[in-house]
């Protein structure tokens, strides 16, 4: 019998993967003195196809991880039973560092770490699960940055996640493609949920709570990767952001204000429906242009192309932390339209048309602002609506398959 080409490669491809599929091992790793180091050699000689389990029981550590190996697997027993403690950290790093593709860290607890919880740093195909990170002295200018923070990273799943207390965003994902946010709970950080200059992210059946701003969608300039758009906020929980901003000063969500649901700014394409938005003092939902100074004429710093409808709106605004915001809310009657818009339409130097939004959910407050912080000459306007309906959405994100599976 002759066997064509593709079926002798077919085979030899399928005893490639049955091989190293029969060499996958388990490399167990217990609490106890030296843990620092036997971790760190489990991840130095996984190979790929490999899951290093982590018992149950407190791991001290006095420096970060590092983990650059293909396809492993790291879990825990589980979140609160397996904790890694950075609570003797020296150095300002992160916890752990992943920079390979085909990495899932789940089924375990980060505490206090100096720098950021968990990042992965050009990564494909990089999985958050059940994990929870935190800081366990509560919300401080000194805690790391970002909890769970992947970044320049493609196909990225972050699902039943947890964070608590960083300084900046607790969910953060930066300068990456494809995204999904589901299932997690980000709370008492500055930003509880924010995608950064990324581009296709469904962030969907989230809790964002006790934050200073609940949902953030950013676009910057000066970063490597810029031009975020394609972002889809639906079926969360956003209440009750109650806590006071503690980003170190300077930094772009120091000035993020206190009460915020979902703050859009600089970005493109994102649609925000199907959400319970309340107990968010200052507003449901705020559409803002970016406020510094650039030099990069390829930047725009509208939001354009937004979509926010079919959310179901509680108590917001009554309170908002923005200059001259009780007197605002004192003269409409004891609180601000739900939808807060600050009316810039165009920037000098950027060309193009108008920003296209379709805002439903109103009755929406429109700022009227000439330029960022012309607050002095603005006259604010309310309007039902704003915008007309039309406005394109793009399709769910799908990740390579196995990769987005429910986790167990």
């Amino acid at each position: 019998m002759a066997y064509s080409n593709a079926t002798i490669w077919g085979a030899a491809l399928a005893a490639v993967l049955l091989a190293s599929t029969a060499q996958a091992k388990t490399l167990d790793v217990a609490a106890g003195p030296d843990a620092q180091e036997r971790l760190q050699t489990a991840l130095l000689d996984a190979k790929p196809g490999d899951v290093v389990s982590l018992g149950a029981g407190k791991f001290d550590f006095t420096d970060g991880l590092s983990l650059d190996v293909d396809n492993v697997t790291v879990a825990g027993a589980g979140q609160g039973k397996t904790i890694l403690s950075f609570a003797g950290q020296k150095s300002a790093g992160e916890g752990l560092l992943v920079t390979s593709d085909g990495v899932t860290i789940r089924d375990l607890t980060m505490q206090d770490t100096k720098g950021d919880g968990v990042k992965s740093k050009g990564a494909d195909r990089i999985s958050f699960v059940a994990l929870t990170v935190e800081w366990t002295g509560g919300p401080k200018e000194t805690n790391g940055a970002y909890g769970v923070y992947p970044v320049a990273s493609t196909n990225v799943l972050i699902d039943k996640v947890t964070v608590r207390g960083a300084s900046d965003a607790g969910i953060y994902v930066g300068q990456s493609k494809n995204i999904i946010v589901r299932n997690s709970r980000a709370e008492f950080n500055v930003a509880g949920i924010e995608i950064e200059n990324s581009t296709d992210a469904d962030v969907h059946d989230n809790v964002a709570t006790h934050n200073t701003g609940g949902i953030l969608v950013f676009d910057l300039p000066g970063l490597p990767v810029m031009g975020g758009h394609s972002t889809r906020i639906y079926g969360n929980q956003v209440v009750d952001n109650d806590t006071a901003n503690f980003a170190p000063k300077g930094n772009i969500v120091a000035a993020v204000p206190m009460g915020v649901g979902v703050m859009l700014m600089a970005n493109r394409d994102v649609h925000v429906f199907d959400n319970d938005i309340s107990g968010n003092q200052t507003s449901a939902v705020m559409l803002i242009a970016f406020s510094r100074s650039f030099d990069d004429k390829a930047y725009n710093p509208l939001p354009r192309d937004i979509v926010v409808r079919d959310n179901r709106l509680g108590r917001n605004g009554w309170l908002p932390s923005l200059p001259g915001g009780k007197m605002l809310a004192q003269a409409m009657g004891g609180s601000v339209p739900p939808v807060l818009w600050d009316g810039i339409t165009s920037y000098p130097g950027i060309e193009g048309p108008a920003p296209r939004l379709y805002l439903k959910d109103g009755p929406v407050l429109n700022l009227n602002l000439a330029k960022p912080g012309a607050v002095e000459t603005a006259k604010p306007s309310v309007t039902p609506s704003l915008g007309t309906p039309g406005l394109p959405e793009r399709a769910a994100v799908v990740l390579p398959a196995g990769q987005d599976k429910p986790a167990s």
